[in-house]
């Protein structure tokens, strides 16, 4: 791998997306807007309500002291990944959000253009089933200047994540009853 992979990784896997989708046969749409990786400022730039967006984190979960896996979870992007959620799924010890440079080599992406996709079988993909019922999701599509929209059902059905409730609410959700979106 080159010493600054971004650029390289970016090329790579929006291809193998764009393939992937092709060779699937399901409807999506390509978006091209200003350069953002934020989950609020592209849902804005895109043009639709943050709960639309795939918010997509690296995690770091130790089954136990010799034993760790790296999960990619997919939540709605006014929501926030509930930790304590994802290690109660694999009876982890411990469950948190990978370093840098491990959630770049897995999902091949750079922050910010990570996709809802596992290109990498060290990494499991699990979305939470809040995105898979959105009848148009809305992400970044590996490149911070174009996103990608497909339906929630087409999404679990070719990227193929394990579905489980690992979302929570976002804190102005619970207390507004979430006049405002925020990511998180």
């Amino acid at each position: 791998m080159p010493d600054s992979p971004g650029s390289t990784h970016t090329h790579e896997t929006y291809d193998r997306l764009i393939t992937l989708l092709d060779t699937s046969s399901l409807a999506y749409e390509l978006i091209d807007h200003e350069p953002e990786g934020t989950t609020e400022a592209v849902s804005a730039l895109r043009g639709h309500p943050v709960s639309e967006a795939a918010k997509c984190i690296v995690l770091r979960v130790k089954l136990d002291r010799k034993t760790t896996r790296h999960v990619l979870a997919v939540v709605p992007g006014d929501r926030r990944v509930d930790l304590d959620a994802v290690r109660a799924l694999y009876a982890a010890r411990y469950a948190g959000f990978s370093d840098a440079a491990t959630a770049e080599r897995l999902a091949r992406a750079v922050p910010g253009t990570v996709l809802p996709f596992s290109f990498d079988p060290d990494l499991e993909l699990v979305a939470d089933p809040d995105v898979v019922a959105q009848p148009r999701l809305y992400f970044n599509a590996a490149r911070l200047d174009r996103s990608l929209v497909i339906s929630g059902e087409d999404y679990a059905r070719v990227a193929g994540p394990r579905v489980e409730r690992i979302a929570s609410p976002a804190p102005e959700q619970a207390i507004s009853g979430g006049s405002r979106d925020r990511s998180g």
